[in-house]
């Protein structure tokens, strides 16, 4: 077992939780804002990580994958992780379409303006010569453009999806048929490298965009 794997592993883990507790809290919030309480009477608009956690997709399949990157197992590239889906009732929404999207664009939108506010942390980290809080900063923040990028793939039931599927007015019936199916076709599409590619270059991309406002480059 590589033991700085597991390391960095953990450290990674650690620094996405935060970064999953925000993208599912702007989901939560501005459903209820947009007319559905649903995950607001379920306590999901919260900063509080537990209410987003799910067993399988937050904790197990995570530390599983750490566990077998550290041991050096290739079956680690095909294991994925997710947060409690948040709920939404679409019979509740003034505008079921629009409403819809602005939910699901919210997650990703809350992780653009973590980053900027983490690599603001960051360059006072460089201003205050704290080496800890600018290198904590960075890579939060790098994780959390990486979980916006992966979130805007259009593929059910990733956020990019709901986007799209309203766009081709997609009926809601097909869409929903679609979603049994979204972790296999997710965990199909992350094998193919383009895929891996493009939001890895979307991810780095804008993370030196954002940067080169705080002349952090």
């Amino acid at each position: 077992m590589d033991l700085q794997s597991l390391l960095n592993g953990l450290l990674m883990y650690a620094c996405f939780l935060p970064v999953l507790t925000f993208h599912e809290f702007a989901h939560a919030w501005v459903a209820s804002k947009r007319g559905d309480d649903t995950a607001r009477n379920q306590g999901r608009v919260s900063l509080n990580p537990g209410v987003h956690i799910d067993m399988v997709g937050t904790i197990v399949l995570p530390l599983l994958s750490i566990f077998l990157t550290s041991i050096g197992s290739g079956l680690a590239g095909f294991i994925i992780g997710w947060g409690k889906p948040v709920p939404v009732n679409i019979n509740n929404l003034r505008q079921p379409r629009l409403d819809d999207s602005l939910i699901a664009m919210a997650g990703p939108a809350m992780n653009v303006l973590l980053a900027i506010g983490l690599l603001a942390v960051a360059k006072i980290g460089v201003i205050a010569e704290i080496p800890l809080i600018t290198q904590s900063a960075v890579q939060i923040a790098f994780i959390s453009l990486f979980l916006c990028f992966f979130n805007l793939l259009p593929i059910p039931p990733l956020d990019g999806s709901h986007v799209v599927a309203h766009l081709l007015r997609l009926k809601w019936e097909t869409y929903f048929k679609m979603m049994p199916y979204g972790f296999i076709m997710v965990l199909i599409a992350w094998q193919i490298d383009a895929v891996r590619t493009v939001v890895s270059l979307a991810t780095a991309t804008t993370f030196s965009l954002i940067a080169a406002l705080f002349q952090l480059n």
